[in-house]
């Protein structure tokens, strides 16, 4: 029996995510996770919901192709992918004639320019340092006091932004309560934080040369204050997918389509 679908599971530091496509690449359903402190069972838990939104059974699945730090973890996975090369395919195939993604998620920032079809041309990629990424604010809007969901919306009130200077997560939570300390409204810090992180964002960018169009992924994605503000850096408007965190995970499940072994490959 012709199996129906397709599976692609991003497993990140922070989240991991699962998509189901079937076979002319349509989306069948996805699930979303904190990873927590087992890969394992976050690969188990994601793809369990993308299941379960689609109303079909992992029999159902021909492959699983898995990607993100935690790929060789995914024990029902048929093969790996990286996730500079799940990124491009999965942005590529939302915005048609992308030529860029900027993927900020929750422990690196990765800028990739793309060729066609999604073909990866060059990346620059910060996976040393949480600088820059949802853990960085995940910190901030803790000390800050504030929901994480919040910022981007609070930062469009500041009148005047202050300079954050440190980019370093750990000197950065100590600027800022220096900051609140000198009586420093909340949205200017936040929007002060936001336009740190776009410059470092933005020196990824420079790094691999800017080019058109351009689209920013991963959960930071979600944070309009953000993606303002690496829109300013770069001189550009950023496409931003209505799920940017499941994009690595699409890119997987394209992957894996191409990988279906021929008995579950529909002959018409």
């Amino acid at each position: 029996m012709t199996r129906v679908a397709v599976a692609g599971i991003d497993v990140g530091a922070l989240s991991t995510e699962a998509v189901l496509l079937d076979e002319q690449a349509r989306l069948l359903g996805y699930g979303l996770v904190y990873t927590g402190a087992s890969t394992v069972r976050a690969a188990e838990s994601a793809y369990a919901g993308a299941l379960a939104q689609a109303g079909l059974a992992a029999s159902d699945v021909a492959v699983v192709v898995s990607t993100g730090y935690g790929r060789a973890r995914v024990p029902f996975a048929a093969s790996q992918v990286t996730e500079i090369t799940a990124h491009a395919r999965g942005a590529h195939r939302l915005f048609p004639g992308l030529r860029m993604v900027v993927d900020v998620g929750g422990q690196d920032a990765k800028a990739i320019r793309l060729g066609e079809r999604g073909r990866v041309l060059d990346f620059a990629m910060n996976d040393k340092c949480a600088a820059g990424t949802g853990r960085f604010l995940e910190v901030m809007a803790r000390t800050l006091e504030v929901d994480l969901d919040e910022m981007g919306q609070l930062s469009r009130q500041a009148r005047s932004p202050v300079s954050v200077s440190s980019t370093c997560t750990v000197f950065a939570e100590s600027e800022v309560v220096s900051l609140i300390a000198q009586g420093h409204p909340k949205d200017e810090i936040i929007a002060g934080l936001h336009n740190a992180i776009a410059e470092r964002v933005a020196s990824l960018v420079q790094r691999v040369g800017l080019a058109e169009p351009a689209a920013m992924s991963g959960g930071v994605a979600k944070n309009a204050g953000v993606v303002r503000a690496l829109e300013s850096k770069l001189g550009v408007r950023l496409l931003v997918p209505p799920e940017p965190q499941i994009v690595g995970a699409l890119g997987a499940a394209l992957i894996a389509l191409e990988r279906r072994p021929p008995d579950d490959q529909s002959s018409g």
